[in-house]
């Protein structure tokens, strides 16, 4: 589990220091905090990065559902928010439609 961590973390790196993309752009693609990137980012430069992470306790099974749960629940949430907009939108488009 560490190993595909530290290569999400090298990558994301790579984004912003290779890849040109500025550190909102990059954390707003990937779902990490921007201040987390930038951490990431600095920690690669000192050479430090492989390090991140080394001292937290591993994830039980239950707590790693939970934490995927709520990130589909909060992605649930986005979209809904969008729909209910888009259906506004169109809904106002239509009554202007029919009122010419």
């Amino acid at each position: 589990m560490g190993g595909t961590q530290n290569e999400f973390r090298e990558e994301a790196v790579k984004l912003v220091t290779e890849g040109g993309l500025t550190g909102g752009e990059a954390s707003r693609r990937l779902n990490v905090p921007k201040s987390t990137l930038e951490n990431w980012v600095r920690s690669s430069q000192k050479g430090t990065l492989g390090e991140i992470g080394k001292n937290h306790k591993p994830l039980t099974e239950l707590e790693l559902e939970v934490s995927i749960l709520k990130r589909e629940n909060a992605q649930i949430r986005m979209e809904r928010d969008i729909l209910k907009k888009a259906a506004a939108y169109f809904a106002k488009e239509s009554l202007q439609g029919t009122r010419s």
